[in-house]
């Protein structure tokens, strides 16, 4: 019930902020923008269309996912917001609980009407619904699960270090993340020490290149259930790590 509140009270205040109505227009100005270029492009109007739209989804949703959550804590510490709310019986757990899914729950709401966007598109450029469309849907539920992933870290940082910082490290352990295939690969080829630092990033940094299908669902070629199921599960214990090492932090952090 706790955090169901805070939850309810992080997802009233991230909806009245105006950045998030700021990106949200320029994610359907970039879906719009690939539409056009579909038209000029003659042959690849669906690909375009679906690449460039998912791309637009998958980086305003990271944005708004980093620009929000970093706040979600400092902003409560600086307006000592937090000490009134702490007063209170609820467990500091609870205070960082709440946030995180006050903002999954923003960015649920975002992404699903980005989505939208997109199947309009899709519909006016095409003029029906395909059955590769459900490939695209799977595409954009997986952009949503890199988006409750940078939320996690992105708590994590901000349990412990300034806004500025924690958009920093949040923005440099997405873009790595992006690049996980290769640092899997480097971490097999490579020797001594090189290959040490490239395993421990491998395996700490999230694996954000297997959560991207864009290109695949783009072409018309099929997810797996499995890949799914996979990816899901990933996810969900990727980002609980990470808000219950925020928690813990946050619990020892001297408020005064």
């Amino acid at each position: 019930m706790r955090i169901g509140y805070i939850a309810a009270n992080t997802f009233r205040e991230a909806v009245r902020d105006r950045v998030l109505y700021n990106l949200i227009v320029f994610a359907f100005l970039m879906i719009g923008a690939s539409l056009v270029l579909g038209q000029i492009t003659i042959g690849v109007e669906r690909e375009l269309l679906v690449n460039l739209g998912l791309a637009a989804i998958a980086f305003f949703g990271v944005l708004i996912a980093i620009f929000i959550g970093i706040g979600l804590v400092s902003k409560e510490i600086d307006k000592r917001t937090v000490y009134t709310v702490l007063t209170r019986p609820v467990q500091r757990w609870q205070f960082i609980l709440g946030k995180y899914f006050g903002l999954v729950g923003t960015l649920a709401v975002n992404t699903f009407f980005m989505g939208c966007g997109l199947f309009l598109a899709l519909l006016y450029m095409t003029h029906k619904f395909e059955r590769a469309d459900i490939y695209v849907l799977i595409a954009i539920f997986f952009v949503f699960l890199q988006m409750v992933i940078v939320t996690s870290f992105t708590m994590l940082f901000s349990s412990f270090s300034t806004p500025i910082e924690s958009a920093v490290m949040a923005f440099c352990f997405f873009v790595i993340g992006s690049f996980s295939t290769d640092l899997h690969s480097l971490s097999a080829s490579a020797k001594g020490i090189v290959k040490v630092f490239a395993t421990i990033a491998a395996y700490v940094v999230p694996n954000i290149s297997a959560l991207n299908v864009s290109t695949a669902v783009a072409h018309g070629e099929a997810v797996a259930g499995a890949t799914v199921a996979l990816n899901l599960g990933y996810a969900l214990l990727y980002s609980g790590a990470m808000v219950a090492a925020a928690a813990l932090i946050f619990q020892r952090r001297n408020m005064k």
